[in-house]
């Protein structure tokens, strides 16, 4: 769904990709727009077009919906059965959704109640997966969720042999804010935002990676075992990337947006062969660093808006573009969002990365030796009159596994911000399900 931030992202879209608005199926506040660079909009004609197999359920973000709004999968693959594997997937405040390979609705799983009348409900951001957590009831997969509502992570163990609820809420009650020090601060919804899972290799330990909301934060936090089968987490360190940004003329850059709000990170993504970061900043790029948070951070592209001046208007609530000085990169449009990693077993791969200002996704080489360069695109567009494309897609999740006879190439799942045709008075927002092999021969191609 679209916040006013991603209103914001839209609108400095237009600055350089003018030629491509009427992609953008979503309303803004008319802005002044300088013309778009060169090439842009024919680049992302002459990018290869996959189609998706299914889509899941449209959610709808009104009372009348749940205030459900799609936003992030994640794929657990049924070993000793792959015909039965599950896409597991954040509704915000509806709270969770768990398809099957048809995409069909398995179980929903609510968010948890606001704490009192004045406080914030719980609100389930992005989805992760951990494999074979060590807990005092036995290893178990997980599924880790970031609570945007409350500031938490929540943990659901996956037994597929429970037929209709193969997920069951282990959160600890006695889970800890993230970033928050009181209800206070939780209410100003600065909170846990973004969310990718690490098992280090060298120690067998599982960690969540958590951005912040309207912050640069990034914490590391351990996943540890609790009384009863129930999961628990603490803090280990947290990094700040960088807020503002010198430009090769001097002058220093700050991404435009609300006063007091600094350029978030949401998508992020660990490789687990090296425990590499990728981490997208949604205005600014795509960040590589050390999952343990060490080291420094290296920019490895950046979106096509990359210091582009802004001027926040308080009563459109948008962000008026000035002119373009050049130097943004070519491959993406903000915001840069749903970061996956599409391993393969010779230890290729890609980086994928949903280019959400003009509906793309771009590929970078998974191999950090090559420097990530970048390998090619593709757009998922309409395969019929009532199977669409994706727009505006936040998350995204690829398994280059099989996975049963629906998708024996493997599965890419990604959001899809304006679900049709549907009805044009509400809101909606669902997964579209695409077998990888279409992905893989396009950026073949």
């Amino acid at each position: 769904m679209v916040t006013p931030r991603s209103h914001r992202s839209a609108a400095l879209a237009l600055a350089t990709a003018v030629a491509s608005l009427a992609a953008l199926a979503v309303p803004f506040h008319a802005v002044a727009a300088p013309a778009a660079p060169a090439g842009a909009a024919d680049a992302k004609a002459a990018l290869p077009a996959v189609t998706p197999r299914a889509e899941t359920p449209a959610l709808h973000d009104d009372e009348a919906g749940g205030d459900a709004d799609a936003d992030d999968p994640a794929i657990w693959r049924d070993t000793a059965n792959p015909d039965r594997s599950l896409v597991i997937a954040t509704g915000k405040q509806g709270g969770l959704r768990v398809y099957d390979l048809a995409a069909r609705e398995v179980q929903s799983l609510p968010a948890p109640a606001a704490p009192g009348p004045d406080h914030a409900p719980g609100r389930y951001n992005n989805v992760d997966l951990v494999h074979g957590l060590r807990l005092s009831s036995g290893k178990a997969d997980l599924a880790v969720t970031s609570d945007r509502g409350t500031d938490r992570l929540r943990f659901y163990r996956i037994d597929n042999s429970r037929p209709g609820a193969p997920l069951t809420d282990v959160t600890a009650p006695s889970a800890p804010p993230v970033f928050s020090a009181d209800q206070q601060e939780i209410d100003d919804q600065r909170t846990a935002y973004g969310l990718a899972t690490w098992t280090d290799k060298a120690t067998g330990r599982s960690y969540a990676l958590v951005s912040r909301r309207e912050r640069t934060s990034i914490a590391l936090l351990e996943l540890t075992p609790a009384a009863d089968g129930k999961v628990d987490y603490r803090k280990v360190r947290t990094l700040d990337l960088p807020a503002d940004f010198r430009l090769p003329d001097g002058t220093s850059w700050t991404p435009c947006g609300e006063p007091g709000e600094l350029p978030q990170v949401e998508g992020m993504v660990v490789d687990p062969a090296d425990g590499t970061l990728y981490a997208g900043q949604e205005d600014v790029g795509i960040w590589r660093l050390r999952a343990d948070l060490t080291g420094t951070p290296k920019l490895i592209d950046k979106v096509r808006e990359y210091g582009v001046p802004g001027t926040y208007d308080e009563e459109t609530e948008e962000c008026a573009p000035g002119t373009d000085p050049g130097y943004g990169g070519k491959r993406v449009t903000a915001d840069v969002e749903g970061l996956t990693l599409l391993t393969e077993k010779d230890g290729d791969g890609y980086l994928l990365a949903s280019s959400q200002g003009d509906n793309t996704f771009a590929a970078y080489d998974r191999e950090v030796s090559d420097a990530n360069e970048y390998e090619g695109g593709f757009r998922v567009t309409a395969a019929s009159a009532t199977l669409d494309g994706s727009e505006e897609c936040d998350g995204a999740a690829v398994l280059n596994e099989p996975l049963g006879s629906r998708f024996p190439n493997g599965l890419l799942v990604v959001q899809d911000g304006h679900d049709a045709p549907g009805d044009s008075e509400r809101p909606s927002t669902n997964f579209k399900f695409v077998d990888l092999g279409k992905v893989m021969d396009a950026l073949d191609d």
